[in-house]
């Protein structure tokens, strides 16, 4: 009699977690097998058709061991011209008005000073070519 007493007088202070385990194993179960099925979204991307004009060739300068700079224009074939900046600069602004989207490579010799090659990239800098690349060799 004393322990029904007891458990009238006393508060349940703990919750009965396994209902809840059995619904989640349920929804796991669920989602289990209707992932699979599940067509995800088809995405429509925009096509686009290739463009008529080639991209033009790109201009190399080259930056020799005593920093005289020379031009290869690979579009009128692989003949290299000893330029000077100013020349430098002629030519790439009349290329710049020809064709907005002009590359220019750089290679230079590895032995040039980090200095010269910055000082060429940043005459293409001044007259806003975008499209400029160093040219590297691979290793064997």
């Amino acid at each position: 009699m004393r322990s029904s007493l007891r458990k009238k007088n006393r508060l349940m202070n703990d919750i009965n977690v396994v209902p809840y385990i059995d619904v989640m194993l349920v929804l796991l179960v669920i989602f289990m097998v209707a992932a699979p099925m599940m067509n995800p979204g088809q995405i429509d991307l925009p096509q686009v058709g290739k463009s008529s004009v080639p991209s033009p060739a790109p201009l190399e300068v080259i930056i020799k061991k005593d920093g005289s700079l020379s031009l290869r224009d690979h579009a009128k074939g692989d003949v290299e011209a000893a330029v000077s900046r100013d020349e430098l600069v002629s030519i790439l602004k009349a290329r710049q008005d020809m064709q907005t989207d002009q590359a220019v490579v750089i290679s230079a010799d590895r032995n040039v000073r980090y200095e010269e090659v910055i000082n060429v990239m940043d005459v293409l800098q001044q007259q806003h070519i975008k499209k400029v690349g160093l040219l590297t060799q691979a290793k064997k």
